[in-house]
């Protein structure tokens, strides 16, 4: 699968989606703020769902009074990190709402954590001697130790009866609990963590303390209208919640664009099955290490035993970056190649994709029979190595950005799609191609003016009823390393994570855009470390060290380009690799000098909505992640046709 469909899919699972409109009412304390300031503030807040839903409370902990006028219901999971961010915002919340706001809380443990699963019954099972909470602070505070014998010993030290908590914790009543919490999460919409219903309206993510308090400021005005009214206060959200909706609407399936057309090049030295003057050429991105690629192999054969006379299959090269083996199999593909043997030895390496270092690389080209003297040289001198940079670049620049992607005659096709897929194109390029060579055309020019035709009559934009793009928002440079001039008519504001692979991929892009504006486009970078990269934080302040000495840029260019080498040590050589004063960059690491302004960064992207990287703002419209040059250049061209800079050229 293409991975920026697939980072889009992570995001949606943890931090869910809301709609509807924006909250525009005033807490109590916007009274005290400059009438700006109080509408900046306004402008931040995410869209809250008018709805409110029916969320029963009974049999989960609570925290709070009772007659607490405001109810705050959570889903959330142990091991998310976004909802360990999310409860130091809840017990500030509830220190300053004191006996207004009562605390709910619901499991709902995640598929890909683990740990979160045991945690939720480790809670729960202290719930039982009366100590849900404590554990609960335990949970978050420790959330990379969760394993069993952590979960015990946060137990004992809670003082729990070890005996009775063991017993407890294999009790099927809380399982069921939990997947019963999880499915009225999935009914109710609140598919990711964490989820919060404030008086049974939804509100996601890991939001800034300002959009609860938005929320639960305006339900406190209409439950304190309801106590006024008779309702007694204990009675206030069984009232509003009374006739709410029991579950989300469902949501349409997004109406996905057409796919890309591209003018895709054949390198004469490729290697391809087909004969060359075939009516249909399917040139394939693919990486070896790959499992989605490998899923893709059976679909070729049968493309291939059912169209042998119609049908050119061209294989070029995108190993990824996360993939340690992709682009020696890759080279050693080109090694065989050269000895006339490639398709054996890519079924080779599909076949025993997690066997391709070096000892069985050599093992292959000896059970195919190779000259493994000229094998070996091949890949010790590096002499494919170029041949793989340039196919994978080439797939950059038409968007094959993620393993595998084909292209039909120029029509982009995504992942390890089933044979159908790809009949159904087949059969309409075949019938395209036979009205040519009626008309005349030479066989060997056939792909070229099929390709050509196919780019030419592509749709110049979305259908309609594609989903529009996001709103225009307001995002700040603030003191982040900028390149370009001051008065630049368009800004691009990247946030990025150094040890993200896809933001590695867009470096080249952005240096492209950097060369082709000149003058008219500046670029600030802002950090947004994701948690499951331990050393991208540690990169970030790397970064911002060497930016405080000059030589942000530079840095910047040597992380991105030894992405697996982080640590310290590796931080420390690039420092002095590039001249820096060692000495105060050692001691602004130490020290956690820029560690506020890295978790501004954060903070500001998940206001933005900005939870993947790479995440770019131009001119404050959003572009989402490694996109290739001309979705840049469309943003940016549109933006400097407002400003007026494309008149001013052509005068």
């Amino acid at each position: 699968m293409k991975p920026n469909i697939i980072v889009a899919l992570l995001v949606g699972l943890v931090l869910g989606f809301v709609g509807g409109r924006v909250y525009s009412g005033a807490s109590p304390k916007a009274d005290t703020k400059p009438a700006a300031q109080a509408a900046q503030a306004n402008n931040a807040r995410r869209p809250v769902d008018p709805t409110v839903f029916k969320v029963p409370i009974d049999g989960s902990p609570s925290r709070g009074n009772a007659d607490a006028l405001v109810t705050l219901v959570e889903f959330s999971d142990y091991e998310c990190p976004f909802c360990s961010r999310a409860n130091a915002t809840v017990e500030k919340l509830e220190q300053d709402y004191g006996k207004k706001l009562r605390v709910v809380m619901k499991q709902n443990p995640l598929s890909f954590h683990p740990r979160a699963k045991p945690a939720a019954l480790a809670a729960l099972a202290a719930g039982e001697q009366g100590k849900y909470w404590e554990m609960h602070g335990k949970l978050f505070a420790n959330q990379k130790k969760l394993d069993d014998v952590s979960l015990e010993q946060y137990a004992r030290e809670l003082g729990l009866d070890l005996d009775k908590w063991k017993t407890d914790l294999a009790n099927p009543k809380f399982s069921d609990l939990i997947q019963k919490e999880q499915a009225l999460s999935n009914q109710l919409g609140a598919t990711g963590t964490p989820a919060f219903f404030i008086n049974g309206r939804f509100l996601s993510g890991a939001q800034p303390i300002d959009n609860f308090k938005a929320l639960i400021d305006e339900e406190l005005t209409k439950a304190e209208a309801l106590v006024k009214g008779g309702v007694p206060a204990g009675q206030v959200y069984a009232k509003i919640i009374e006739k709410g909706a029991e579950r989300a609407a469902p949501k349409a399936a997004p109406q996905q664009p057409p796919p890309s057309v591209r003018k895709v090049d054949v390198p004469a030295n490729s290697a391809s099955f087909g004969p060359a003057t075939a009516k249909v050429t399917i040139v394939e991105w693919s990486d070896f290490e790959c499992p989605f690629c490998s899923r893709a192999v059976p679909t070729l054969q049968q493309i291939k035993k059912e169209y042998a006379k119609d049908v050119r299959v061209v294989f070029r090269h995108q190993p990824l970056s996360f993939h340690a083996n992709a682009k020696p199999a890759a080279e050693a593909s080109e090694a065989a190649l050269e000895q006339g043997r490639f398709w054996e030895y890519h079924d080779k390496l599909f076949a025993n994709q997690k066997a391709l270092d070096r000892a069985s690389l050599e093992k292959y080209a000896q059970e195919l029979g190779l000259n493994v003297a000229k094998f070996k040289a091949a890949l010790d001198s590096g002499k494919f190595r170029a041949k793989v940079e340039a196919d994978a670049a080439a797939g950059a620049a038409v968007g094959a950005n993620g393993t595998p992607t084909f292209f039909v005659n120029g029509r982009e096709v995504v992942g390890a799609q089933p044979f159908d897929s790809f009949k159904r194109l087949i059969d309409e390029e075949i019938a395209k191609a036979d009205k040519l060579l009626a008309a005349g055309t030479k066989p060997e020019e056939l792909y070229a003016k099929l390709n050509a035709e196919n780019v030419a009559n592509a749709p110049a934009a979305p259908p309609a009823g594609a989903p529009a793009e996001p709103p225009v928002q307001k995002v700040g440079v603030g003191n982040s390393p900028v390149k370009g001039p001051a008065n630049a008519p368009v800004t691009i504001v990247a946030f990025s994570d150094f040890e993200c692979p896809f933001c590695s991929r867009v470096v080249p892009t952005l240096k492209q855009v950097e060369e082709q504006y000149a003058g008219k486009v500046k670029i600030a970078f802002r950090n947004q470390p994701l948690p499951m990269h331990p050393n991208a934080k540690p990169a970030a302040a790397a970064a911002l060290a060497a930016h405080e000495q000059g030589k942000f840029w530079e840095m910047h260019d040597k992380l991105f380009a030894n992405q697996r080498a982080l640590d310290r040590t590796s931080l420390e050589k690039y420092a002095q690799e590039l001249g820096l004063n060692v000495t105060k960059f050692k001691a602004a690491l130490d020290s956690n000098k820029f560690g506020p302004q890295i978790d501004a960064d954060a903070a500001d992207a998940n206001r933005l909505g900005a939870s993947g990287t790479p995440t770019f703002f131009i001119n404050g419209r959003t572009v989402v992640g490694a996109q290739p040059l001309t979705e840049f250049k469309r943003v940016i061209d549109e933006e400097l046709k407002k400003a007026g800079a494309v008149a001013a050229d052509r005068k």
